[in-house]
């Protein structure tokens, strides 16, 4: 994927930019060294350094990952911050709590200036521009003055065929047959996940993340909420509380107490972590720490090692971003195993366990895009990928699609032919250039390869969330896409864009044509 911009064995003989040429000599004439090392001797020892200092976080981020301006003026200063070193006024200067002085601070600078491209070189789409296997389907507007969308959830209840969402204003709702919707009841914050679970009555309920703060923060403001479904109570019933930013879970009886537990993302910010929720005996829930790093952003539970007790997989899409299996000790508690592990800057953000290939082994979609940090360009490593289970869950990259900002894969037989397809939104696709990639349908073929859609639903929204489900219960897979308008001028990249999609509809349906 990115050959084009690996180095070869001699890249440090590389043609270096006279600015930064200036800037390395500028640096060492105010040394005390009695022989000014050579550009070429400053990169290297920026590389060792860059090496030394960024592996302890997260996987090494290669030079060519980024352009020279993203990295000096993006990444590199928050780097900088992380490592104590400070800035003001465009200088740099250390402390005592810094991890390392300015002058070597400064190669780092200089290697990933003389290294990096000019520009990044991002690929065209191969995707024809078609409606597939689908037809648009409008929800019925209660009003021509709805709000902006804001949609944070789209479920369905396999169980009541319910569909629910959420929004930022704390609201969440059941829709009808013909995608007219209720007020269910005001949330204690915005959900961002659902678990429909029977609680020991036999009856429906809904377990529910509320996220607390919706921007990027670490304030503990966040729950684990039970609703009965459809609603009787006047309030939910909160299981746990104090989470940072909550945005996943699943659940199962992970101590095998016959009691119902749930494991939680609590993504947080710069502080944050996997959370188990354990159900006492009294009904009651205790919550402790699984892993304490911010980013557990999706979770998948199941019997990994048939073993018998129920593990977890996690992706983590903050620094060390990465998704890891936590097998269950049996005795309250996890062990942890590295799967795959991805550099920082690819804005990892969902994941789903597939048997894509039909060996009988669970493969991996991935999906990385989220692009509104410290390096807000488009990138050509941003799309969909699949890893194929080698077996014991190693796994090797079988596939990759190029879809700028990707957000959410999921994978389910849309075309009725007896294979896997792909369903990929993106909430950060070129705007300008172009937008259909917001929605790509990935339409299996002959070969394990795919045949991209962009099907043409840009102007109806911008998507956040994603349920693949047969709403309308007639035997093939429909997609509901929710619709998050809100923030356009935080959460738009692209200078001199302005939206120009439907922005009040808070949800659409593409309704499967097969059958």
């Amino acid at each position: 994927m990115l050959k084009h911009y690996r180095l070869s064995s001699g890249g440090f003989g590389v043609l270096i930019a006279a600015g930064v040429t200036a800037f390395i000599f500028f640096l060492y004439s105010c040394t005390s060294q009695s022989r000014q090392a050579t550009p070429e001797e400053i990169i290297a020892e920026g590389k060792v350094l860059s090496e030394q200092y960024c592996k302890n976080c997260h996987l090494y981020p290669q030079p060519a990952l980024l352009d020279k301006h993203t990295w000096e003026n993006g990444v590199l200063p928050n780097m900088a911050r992380q490592l104590g070193v400070h800035t003001e006024m465009g200088q740099y200067y250390a402390d005592k709590q810094s991890q390392l002085n300015v002058p070597d601070w400064q190669k780092i600078i200089a290697f990933y200036k003389a290294l990096a491209p000019e520009k990044l070189s991002v690929p065209k789409a191969a995707a024809v521009k078609d409606w597939a296997v689908f037809d648009l389907v409008r929800p019925v507007m209660s009003s021509a003055k709805e709000a902006t969308a804001n949609t944070t959830l789209v479920k369905f209840d396999p169980d009541s065929k319910t569909l629910y969402t959420a929004d930022a204003s704390n609201n969440l709702f059941k829709w009808s047959g013909d995608l007219r919707r209720t007020l269910v009841r005001e949330m204690p914050s915005p959900v961002s996940a659902v678990e429909f679970i029977k609680n020991p009555q036999g009856k429906s309920t809904g377990v529910f993340t509320c996220i607390g703060i919706l921007p990027p923060n670490d304030e503990l403001k966040g729950s684990l909420e039970e609703l009965d479904l459809p609603a009787t109570r006047s309030t939910t019933k909160t299981f746990t509380d104090s989470l940072p930013r909550p945005v996943q879970l699943t659940h199962g009886d992970f101590n095998r107490d016959g009691l119902t537990d749930y494991v939680v993302c609590g993504y947080g910010n710069t502080k944050g972590g996997l959370f188990l929720v354990q159900q006492q005996a009294d009904h009651s829930f205790k919550k402790k720490i699984i892993r304490a790093v911010p980013g557990a952003i999706q979770l998948q539970s199941g019997d990994f090692n048939n073993d018998g007790w129920p593990d977890v997989m996690c992706l983590f899409a903050q620094a060390d971003e990465g998704i890891w299996m936590f097998l269950n000790d049996k005795k309250g508690g996890f062990t942890l195993r590295s799967l795959l592990r991805f550099p920082p800057v690819y804005g990892s953000n969902s994941f789903q366990l597939v048997d894509m290939n039909k060996d009988g082994l669970l493969d991996i979609i991935y999906t990385c895009g989220d692009n509104n940090d410290y390096s807000p360009i488009l990138k050509p490593y941003h799309g969909v990928y699949i890893f194929t289970n080698r077996g014991n869950w190693h796994f090797k990259q079988s596939y990759f699609y190029h879809i700028n900002g990707a957000s959410k894969a999921m994978a389910a037989d849309f075309d009725g032919d007896s294979d896997m397809d792909i369903a990929v939104m993106a909430f950060f696709p070129d705007f300008q250039r172009s937008p259909a990639e917001g929605f790509t349908y990935m339409e299996q073929v002959p070969g394990s390869n795919f045949k991209a859609h962009e099907v043409p639903i840009d102007p109806e929204g911008r998507w956040l969330a994603m349920d693949v489900c047969d709403i309308d219960n007639d035997g093939d897979q429909d997609i509901v896409l929710g619709n998050f308008s809100i923030y356009p001028e935080k959460l738009v990249n692209q200078k001199n864009f302005k939206p120009n999609w439907n922005s009040r509809q808070p949800i659409i349906l593409l309704k499967n044509k097969t059958r």
